[in-house]
């Protein structure tokens, strides 16, 4: 094959290095989620604890803090379970910046940098399998809300439409996370950071109690708070009540502004961690 041709098939580039392509880098991106993923299956008691803190959250507030709470003619377990089940996502995505950090700290990322591959495959593919774990996660999550009286009561395709929003919802916040770690590049201090971020936007909002009785400072940030947004949006979806489809389309509008922003920033931090 002559430089002629290879140039015209888009291998390399004018200066002999390789060209990445858009299924070059999806390729490299899928051999890197299913990395991870068989990472993940080894560790059986990693993939247990996880669901630990979740099901300490639905007890907690189910039969400690429930009562003391009024959400109206809805139950209150009824009311959670939408919001336990985004904080749930919201908190798995905070392992993807932790097992960046934790790559980078044992010096995985230099072997991976080594190889003939796109380097942003590492995000994509750690991103990417993150979700598929938190696919589980979000379905253990459901039958733990069942077993404690979560009664949705939306039709199927509506319920499917809510499941989908909440798996988007992690996957933002995965590259949120990607960019914490790679901008601290401790796993340690990326968990503290983590938790500095996440805990704000899960608590002030409407995931655990309505905004009504919040003062009107927290009020004003937990109503555009996209947390409560998609906490609203999967309410609805599942138990019904107003319309989803405002909160439903302003949680998509920041899903998109911040895949955008946090894509370009982690890939930027990956570059030069």
């Amino acid at each position: 094959m002559t430089d002629t041709t290879v140039r015209r098939v888009g291998l390399v580039d004018r200066g002999g290095r390789q060209r990445l392509t858009l299924g070059g880098i999806l390729r490299d991106s899928r051999v890197m989620a299913q990395r991870q993923l068989r990472k993940t299956l080894r560790r059986p008691t990693y993939i247990v604890f996880s669901f630990v803190q979740p099901v300490i959250f639905v007890l907690l507030f189910r039969y400690i803090f429930g009562g003391a709470i009024d959400t109206g003619s809805v139950s209150y377990v009824n009311y959670l379970m939408p919001g336990i089940i985004v904080q749930t996502a919201v908190f798995g995505a905070m392992v993807t910046g932790i097992g960046l950090t934790e790559d980078l700290a044992t010096g995985v990322v230099d072997r991976l940098r080594s190889l003939p591959m796109a380097r942003s495959a590492v995000l994509f593919g750690r991103t990417a399998a993150d979700a598929v774990t938190n696919v589980l996660t979000l379905i253990v999550m459901t039958a733990v809300g069942l077993a404690v009286g979560f009664r949705p009561s939306q039709p199927a395709w509506q319920l499917a439409a809510a499941f989908v929003l909440v798996l988007a919802f992690s996957y933002v916040f995965s590259w949120i996370s990607a960019w914490v770690g790679l901008s601290v590049k401790n796993p340690e201090t990326a968990q503290s950071a983590g938790f500095i971020w996440v805990f704000p936007l899960t608590f002030a909002s409407s995931a655990f109690v309505p905004t009504d009785s919040m003062p009107a400072a927290v009020r004003a940030f937990s109503e555009v708070n996209p947390v409560s947004l998609c906490v609203d949006a999967v309410r609805a979806l599942t138990i019904g009540g107003p319309s989803p489809t405002a909160p439903a389309l302003q949680t998509l509008a920041w899903l998109a502004g911040l895949l955008v922003i946090f894509v370009a920033l982690a890939v930027r931090a990956f570059r030069r961690a």
